[in-house]
């Protein structure tokens, strides 16, 4: 019988946690704070600013809000980032992406101190994490992971196959579960013969940006199935990378779209600014 990786209960849990992590860290003083920067009027960055926010608010996190206009000079906000680099109740700093488009994001993201990055896109990080010593690991991988080790997924010895190769979820969720002792291909759209490919994973992490890319029988009897994947098709369905009927039927576990991988995004992002808080706690 498959079972369906339930992504918002995972989530619920983890953030219970986080919420008794940070009423202890505040009754000793130190509040957990993130700063979030929006710049300019993107619709879809303005939903999750404010999905963040109301996160930041029901587990006690100190949310500290720069709207910026879209006109902003990329002066400006190197500026606000340095004031926010230096400002001790900030323990993470979340710049939203994209950026209008006389920023230069590369530039944007490598001024945020390397201990304050809780995205983990810093290039500090991102090394680290390639060394296996990570300080800050990307949102959506790392939630990727916590849903495996909640669902009881050893990978240890596992084929790891992972669908797409971005250096927000693809790269950095294959060194994760090489940092499991996974062995991991790390694929494409590209890639010659994907799907026999799939055919022999143990675990398949699907983040292409496809929909349904990844067909029913290309996944192996038993399989675990993560689809990291939510595209739009027509006016009102969302679907991910992979065919989740007929994967649904081969798989021992799976997760759905809407509901599985998104929900433990911002969770991530909670719990790393929280582990900040914690390192500004233990240096008191």
């Amino acid at each position: 019988m498959e079972k369906i990786i339930d992504g918002k209960a995972i989530a619920a849990r983890m953030r219970q946690t986080i919420a008794d992590d940070v009423a202890q860290l505040t009754a000793r003083g130190t509040t957990p704070g993130l700063a979030v920067v929006l710049v300019g009027e993107d619709p879809a960055s303005r939903v999750y600013v404010s999905m963040k926010e109301k996160a930041c608010a029901q587990a006690g996190i100190y949310s500290d809000e720069h709207k910026l206009p879209a006109e902003t000079s990329e002066a400006q906000l190197l500026s606000l980032i340095d004031e926010l680099n230096s400002n001790e109740r900030i323990d993470g700093i979340l710049v939203q992406l994209p950026l209008p488009e006389h920023i230069d994001e590369a530039k944007v993201l490598e001024a945020i101190s390397p201990a304050k990055d809780v995205d983990g896109f810093h290039p500090y990080n991102v090394g680290r994490l390639v060394t296996g010593n990570p300080l800050f690991q990307p949102c959506t991988p790392y939630g990727i992971m916590k849903m495996l080790e909640y669902s009881g997924v050893d990978l240890t010895g596992k084929e790891v196959v992972v669908v797409g190769r971005s250096n927000i979820v693809g790269k950095p969720v294959a060194l994760m579960c090489l940092a499991k002792h996974a062995t991991v291909t790390l694929c494409h759209s590209r890639t010659k013969g994907l799907a026999d490919t799939v055919r022999r994973a143990d675990v398949v992490i699907a983040a292409v940006g496809r929909p349904e890319m990844v067909k029913g029988d290309w996944i192996k009897e038993g399989a675990v199935v993560i689809d990291v994947g939510v595209n739009r098709v027509g006016e009102k369905k969302l679907v991910g990378d992979v065919e989740f009927e007929a994967a649904r039927q081969r798989a021992s576990a799976i997760t759905p779209v809407p509901g599985g991988v998104g929900p433990m995004t911002i969770t991530m992002l909670l719990y790393n600014t929280v582990e900040g808080a914690k390192r500004r706690d233990a240096s008191k």
